[in-house]
């Protein structure tokens, strides 16, 4: 009794190793190609973290500076509201 799927029937032998050795380097050139993809997707995403983060450190910069402004003119306006009730004898 024969099987349907014998080494006679797929030309032997040699071909199973041929074709094995064909595979696996495919294979291999895959993971390969996979591994750089992965490579260049995490530097990609690390780049772009840090251009984030400097752009929020900026931004919290402005911010800061914008509050000091801020505080310096509520600090005028209360020094020259003072100065004006004195020179005016109260009648601010």
């Amino acid at each position: 009794m024969r099987d349907d799927y014998d080494d006679d029937d797929r030309g032997g032998g040699a071909s199973d190793v041929i074709l094995s050795f064909l595979l696996g380097e495919r294979l291999r050139e895959t993971a390969e190609r996979g591994r750089e993809m992965k490579q260049e997707v995490v530097g990609r995403g690390r780049a772009l973290v840090d251009e984030a983060s400097g752009y929020v450190d900026k931004q919290r910069q402005t911010i800061e500076q914008r509050k000091e402004r801020l505080a310096a003119a509520v600090d005028a306006g209360r020094q020259a509201f003072r100065e004006e009730r004195q020179e005016g004898g109260g009648e601010v």
